[in-house]
């Protein structure tokens, strides 16, 4: 569950999100053919009329999605000969820069494009974001500030905030900004999620409406579903962290850590443990290395008397990780048992 650090890398993605990418994705031959449509096209026009800036931008934008950083350069070096004056065009600079690991680069392109368009909503924001990857707290404040004296109702400015202030170790504040950030737009699905889990840190009832708002949005979103099912697991609500992990296993079959959820609320909480047998089974068809699965399944079998099973299960445990402890423990119970 995501708390209050962020990968660079996942954050990168954010700050992008605004963009409009025309890459290839593998969704299938249409969505191949489609892509390779868009490119075509694009090329006719820039045949037909190779002074527009506007068009080089759009292929610019189009290489940054099929992630062709030098030919997306390229291009929008070409837009900035046609057109320097023109904010977006380095805003389109600064998002090359940022995936190409030039954070300095885009913090340049990307002041340069406010400079020339001090009101511009975008530049504002994606620079709030850059600043939060870098740390720049104070930096990061300042833009949203500014850009909420624009329009005060701009919903990402709130969440970009709220993160800021959750890395700060400001909580209460950040909530704060994430409720207005879904009042303002309620269909925020990262809005939801982010409120869904720090509630659930505290095993506030609020968590769960949160997430279903989510789930509302993104019904086989793997993120929403299992934080869901932990906070019905964490507050004993055995029954729907039951239903929700079963969901969660059927949206994607070689996720391992739905079926063992499900194995340890049979084993520990309803001590049911040809269920919870079961349940390990499954998470070790998912993946053969879960060793915890191993014991798990063990210690489901050493409960239910079959002390065979548990001894191998415990065994291969320790193939997997040496001096495990619990597995070592288990043996040596069984042992006595055996003497």
């Amino acid at each position: 569950m995501r708390r209050t650090g962020f990968a660079s890398l996942i954050f990168i993605l954010y700050i992008l999100s605004g963009c409009h990418h025309g890459g290839a994705d593998n969704t299938g031959s249409v969505a191949g053919d489609s892509t390779r449509l868009r490119l075509e096209n694009l090329n006719r026009q820039i045949a037909a009329d190779g002074s527009n800036a506007g068009l080089y931008n759009q292929r610019a934008r189009f290489y940054i999605g099929d992630k062709q950083m030098d030919m997306a350069l390229k291009d929008i070096n070409k837009a900035l000969s046609l057109e320097p004056g023109n904010s977006s065009l380095f805003i389109t600079l600064s998002d090359i820069y940022l995936l190409m690991g030039q954070p300095q680069n885009c913090r340049e392109n990307l002041t340069k494009a406010i400079s020339l368009n001090p009101k511009g909503q975008e530049g504002l924001l994606k620079m709030a974001k850059l600043l939060l990857i870098m740390k720049d707290y104070q930096g990061c404040y300042e833009n949203i500030r500014q850009l909420l004296l624009i329009d005060k109702n701009n919903f990402q400015a709130y969440y970009t905030r709220a993160l800021a202030l959750l890395e700060q170790g400001d909580t209460n504040r950040a909530i704060g900004d994430l409720m207005i950030s879904v009042d303002q737009n309620q269909d925020f699905f990262d809005g939801y999620i982010q409120l869904g889990e720090l509630f659930a840190l505290h095993k506030d009832p609020k968590a769960a409406s949160y997430l279903k708002n989510a789930l509302h949005l993104r019904p086989t979103s793997k993120e929403a579903l299992y934080t869901l099912g932990m906070y019905y697991q964490e507050t004993e609500q055995f029954g729907p962290a039951l239903d929700v992990y079963q969901t969660l296993a059927k949206t994607d079959t070689t996720l391992r850590s739905a079926p063992f959820n499900m194995g340890y609320i049979n084993l520990v909480y309803l001590r049911d443990f040809p269920k919870a047998i079961t349940f390990f089974t499954d998470a070790l068809k998912r993946d053969p290395a879960y060793y915890e699965a191993w014991f798990n399944r063990g210690y489901a079998y050493e409960l239910s008397g079959n002390y065979p099973k548990a001894y191998d299960d415990y065994q291969k445990a320790l193939k997997i990780k040496v001096n495990y402890e619990k597995a070592v423990t288990g043996l040596n119970r069984l042992d006595k048992l055996r003497r």
